[in-house]
């Protein structure tokens, strides 16, 4: 009865953040894009379950796989996307985003955004009648960990009694979209990281409380090896996200030692598994000898964002 009252409240909320979401929720999103992807490889390509609706999608930073994925996931769901840079909207020219976010209200079902600063999905979130469902932000990254986790079961068949080793940047938004999800699934969590980057303590208050619950552990080391060992899943994302140019060479050269290599690969469990959010930069957080390699999942892991999103918009688009 608890899931099905889950299932049921999807509908109209907002995906900011995955500590909004109770773990029977993110359970049923990756279960229910598990499910969509067999129905797409078995042939059923249309579903029209959001048939005669509009979805807008704001990009504010540039996108590849978020962009093309949403775009298609909409379609064949039976949904229009409108797909709108930050600068072609009023937004651009100082518009406020609460007027913004009320007038899309009135013309669409639901908006996904694509920001800089996590805020503005706040503000936006609390002016629109319609889902604002966060397509990436500063702090998180929900539709990504959605489609790693439908990766992970997939190659593992399972969550609970798995380590998950994040090495990298502490205070990255993956980190924290992965560490939250984690913690709802009963994954133990382990980042290989500088102490001086650390991550959000709102964010990891979160995660400690899920884990409490889940049985899990939520550990961090300054040792990349120590992160890695006999895990059963390695992750890492790029040294600098968009908008840290200004310290770009600085992070680098910080984060130099937690590059994932053969060497780094090798000390995980030999059934281990990488993935990666994508785009990489081969030669700094992970070697090429990496990323092809026999540890590399981080093909299905990008398709599953298809899947997972048709998952995400279907079930919180009224």
């Amino acid at each position: 009865m608890a899931i099905i009252m889950s299932i049921n409240e999807l509908k109209g909320k907002d995906m900011l953040c995955l500590k909004d979401f109770s773990p029977e929720q993110v359970r049923y999103l990756i279960d229910l894009g598990l499910d969509l992807k067999r129905r797409y490889h078995a042939g059923e390509r249309i579903l029209n379950t959001l048939n005669g609706r509009s979805i807008a999608m704001i990009f504010e930073k540039p996108s590849t796989r978020t962009r093309v994925s949403l775009e298609v996931a909409a379609y064949q769901l039976g949904a229009q996307p409108i797909v709108l840079g930050w600068n072609e909207l009023q937004l651009g020219r100082g518009e406020p985003i609460k007027d913004t976010a009320r007038v899309l209200s009135r013309f669409v079902n639901g908006i996904t955004a694509r920001v800089r600063n996590h805020n503005d999905l706040i503000e936006m979130a609390k002016y629109a009648s319609v889902p604002i469902i966060n397509a990436l932000s500063d702090l998180s990254h929900p539709m990504q960990v959605i489609a790693d986790y439908m990766t992970i079961y997939e190659k593992k068949g399972k969550f609970k009694g798995l380590k998950f080793a994040f090495v990298g940047d502490g205070s990255d938004n993956m980190v924290h979209s992965l560490m939250i999800i984690s913690s709802q699934l009963g994954v133990d969590f382990y980042v290989g990281s500088p102490k001086d980057l650390k991550p959000n303590e709102e964010i990891l208050n979160a995660a400690k409380k899920f884990a409490e619950i889940s049985g899990s552990k939520i550990v961090f080391t300054e040792d990349p090896f120590e992160a890695v060992d006999k895990a059963d899943v390695v992750y890492t994302d790029v040294f600098v996200s968009m908008g840290q140019e200004d310290i770009a060479e600085a992070k680098k050269k910080i984060l130099r030692p937690y590059q994932v290599n053969t060497k780094l690969m090798e000390r995980a469990d030999n059934k281990a598994i990488f993935l990666h959010c994508l785009p990489a930069h081969r030669g700094e957080e992970v070697t090429e000898e990496v990323i092809e390699g026999p540890w590399s999942a981080v093909w299905d892991e990008a398709e599953n964002r298809l899947h997972s999103e048709k998952a995400i918009l279907t079930s919180l688009i009224p």
